[in-house]
């Protein structure tokens, strides 16, 4: 039977990547570990992949790396959702899809020794300079005054500090939003208060196929590229606006895990892909602001290393859904304004889309089939809660 966590690891740090190809970049984040003194025991590698790839060898590299770690394929991961009482909702991770990473949430979930999750992508690799998870969590701790940043248009794009110069979107952010006037000032932040701290990206930057397509690369990449010289000084959106999140580089802490599902994404009748971290993006914010809470940007950075492949494959993947993209935000708002906590505000932004009447748009019953999604979402959550823990062997 598949197991909870074994009682020997000791990490209270979940680090989630989901992986079909290059999963040896976990040897350079381990080693950037050991360089700067980070200490290996709190990290716990949880690798997402599937049953046409080599779990042998990918179990047998963290071994080699003598850190804590498990591998799930689809078989095994049918295997954890029977032994944790809620095969009835193994559909709420959709197949073959980026979003499998919800998978790692839940498996969070389900050990409370967990304080801290990390998404990590295994197209990119981190910057030697920079103490790679220290940086995070020293992110996730911190109080003081930081940069706040806004604009006329309710978004923020996490590429402004040099955008007079590339004039880069990141994916994600709304067409009609830009051209923006970004709006900067002084936002003071309290212990507690940041709850996730998204490192941004050089080289391949992290753009739409569209955007990829206006910048002259056919490859699904970008002629345009980014550096450590294109970022400044970290920062925050000011309550109220919007940001692009992108889960390739991003900490969080336990207790989002309700507002953070990553959505059901490519497998489903209406073939929208490609949106599932930039919405729970959307939907973590709003439970942010509602709940006085902030997500950290800027470092630490990571080299993005997207493998070349057709833009208008991502295009295909993605044009099912840019209407309704421009959209969402709007529509959750100003949902669960009195909310007490992230289940709370989630559920009712989960209502505002499974009650809605969407016709309007194409596509428009996705937005039904998301929120019922977050519904079950929740309802998973929760018979993850009353299961009885796995005994160990």
């Amino acid at each position: 039977m598949e197991k909870r966590r074994s009682a020997a690891a000791s990490g209270d740090i979940c680090v989630i990547v989901p992986t079909i190809r290059e999963y040896e970049c976990l040897r350079e984040y381990v080693a950037n570990a050991r360089e700067h003194g980070f200490d290996v025991s709190r990290l716990h590698f949880v690798l997402v992949t599937e049953d046409f790839c080599d779990v042998d060898e990918m179990r047998a590299m963290l071994d080699d790396l003598d850190v804590s770690g498990e591998v799930f394929d689809g078989s095994r991961r049918e295997e954890w959702y029977e032994a944790n009482g809620v095969a009835e909702y193994g559909y709420v991770v959709p197949a073959a899809s980026h979003a499998e990473t919800s998978f790692g949430l839940l498996y969070m979930w389900a050990d409370d020794a967990f304080e801290y999750g990390l998404f990590i992508d295994d197209d990119t690799l981190p910057h030697d300079d920079e103490d790679y998870f220290g940086r995070h969590m020293e992110n996730l701790a911190f109080e003081g005054s930081i940069e706040s940043v806004g604009s006329d248009e309710s978004w923020v794009n996490v590429l402004y500090q040099n955008a007079d110069e590339h004039g880069l979107y990141p994916r994600g952010y709304p067409y009609s939003a830009m051209d923006e006037t970004v709006e900067t000032g002084t936002a003071e932040i309290e212990a507690g208060e940041v709850v996730a701290s998204q490192g941004l990206w050089t080289n391949v930057p992290d753009l739409d196929a569209v955007r990829i397509l206006m910048d002259g690369d056919l490859e699904g990449q970008a002629q345009t590229r980014t550096t450590a010289d294109d970022f400044g000084g970290d920062f925050v959106a000011a309550r109220g606006n919007y940001l692009t999140v992108c889960s390739m580089n991003l900490a969080f802490r336990r207790e989002v895990i309700p507002a953070f599902y990553q959505l059901p994404m490519d497998d489903n009748e209406w073939d929208v892909g490609r949106f599932d971290d930039i919405w729970s993006g959307v939907f973590l914010k709003r439970a942010c602001d509602v709940l006085g809470k902030r997500i950290y940007n800027g470092r630490p950075l990571c080299e993005h290393n997207k493998a070349a492949r057709s833009t208008f494959d991502d295009l295909h993947n993605e044009v099912a859904g840019l209407e309704l993209n421009e959209h969402l935000w709007e529509l959750i708002d100003d949902a669960g304004a009195d909310a007490g906590d992230y289940a709370a505000v989630y559920a009712a932004m989960a209502d505002r889309l499974a009650d809605g009447e969407f016709e309007e748009y194409r596509n428009g019953a996705f937005f039904t089939h998301v929120g019922e999604h977050m519904r079950d979402w929740l309802d998973c959550l929760d018979a993850i809660r009353r299961a009885p823990a796995v005994a160990d062997d």
